[in-house]
């Protein structure tokens, strides 16, 4: 009878040769094991860090700066204007445009919401307020600042991002700490507004203190508001101040505020609205005032 004793060496295998065997053996692929999912893969580029998913915010990114590097397009996709648009800009920045199946964006997709075509970019150049102040005072302009204090769902930023960028809004600023993220999704839903607007992070005591130097006044959007929005003067330098989803402004920041402002609520069951709705009210209010001047 044959022995099981492989260390023995009697089948005419050196212990070193056992030994390479043994390492030739491919693992088992767990992947195709009952009831096992393969790792799903989120993000598809290690080396630019800003992934930018859908037609609209790829083309308004191009249009805007040089800073995507890599386009993904789903090889199906129809062509259309804005896909010709973005293979024409592509093509003249020098910028890499990879045809794949549909199933490769679905894989490294961080939105689900792709619609075929994923850009991969360098990061939004940083900046900080003292900048972005700065550089409105050469351009002798009155800064109109937005502040979202402790907002924490990259959806409303997305939103408010957007709605910032058609009322004219200078920049948006966030708290270092607390803030919602410049996501994939955010930038998403912001269509591009975010190569227009600046997002600066900062802590809100370096930012009350820069304001006051600068004469800007500080005005918040708060349910206990004792003036509604469209009785208050909006023009001018201002930075206005919108507060987060579940505990509104800061008592903080509340307290740096030049006045607090209400907008009128009708509801008996809904007493509060979204704080991108909240914010586009007001942007737009002020955008009539200066209109109206």
């Amino acid at each position: 009878m044959a022995s099981d004793d492989h260390s023995s060496g009697r089948r005419g295998h050196s212990r070193d040769q056992r030994r390479k065997a043994k390492k030739s053996v491919p693992r088992r692929n767990n992947a195709g094991r009952r009831g096992s999912k393969p790792a799903r893969t989120r993000g598809g580029s290690k080396r630019y860090p800003d992934q930018l998913e859908g037609r609209n915010l790829v083309l308004a990114s191009l249009r805007r700066s040089r800073r995507v590097r890599e386009i993904w397009l789903d090889e199906g996709a129809r062509p259309c204007p804005k896909l010709q648009a973005i293979e024409s800009l592509s093509q003249e920045y020098g910028t890499t445009l990879k045809k794949l199946p549909r199933e490769q964006l679905d894989e490294v997709s961080m939105t689900a919401v792709h619609n075929g075509i994923i850009g991969f970019a360098e990061a939004l150049p940083k900046q900080t307020l003292t900048e972005v102040l700065d550089r409105l005072d050469k351009e002798q302009r009155e800064p109109f600042l937005l502040i979202l204090d402790q907002v924490q769902y990259e959806q409303n930023l997305g939103a408010v991002l957007r709605s910032a960028a058609c009322a004219g809004v200078d920049a948006i600023v966030v708290p270092t700490r607390r803030g919602a993220p410049l996501s994939a999704t955010a930038q998403r839903i912001a269509m591009g507004a975010a190569e227009q607007v600046p997002v600066v992070r900062e802590s809100m005591t370096s930012v009350l203190a820069q304001l006051r130097r600068r004469a800007i006044r500080v005005l918040a959007a708060e349910a206990s508001g004792n003036r509604p929005y469209f009785e208050a003067n909006l023009c001018g330098a201002i930075a206005l101040v919108m507060g987060g989803e579940d505990r509104g402004v800061s008592a903080k920041l509340k307290e740096g505020c030049e006045e607090l402002l209400s907008i009128p609520i009708q509801g008996e069951v809904v007493t509060s609205l979204n704080v991108s709705v909240a914010t586009g009210i007001l942007l737009f209010e002020r955008l009539r005032q200066q209109t109206m001047k």
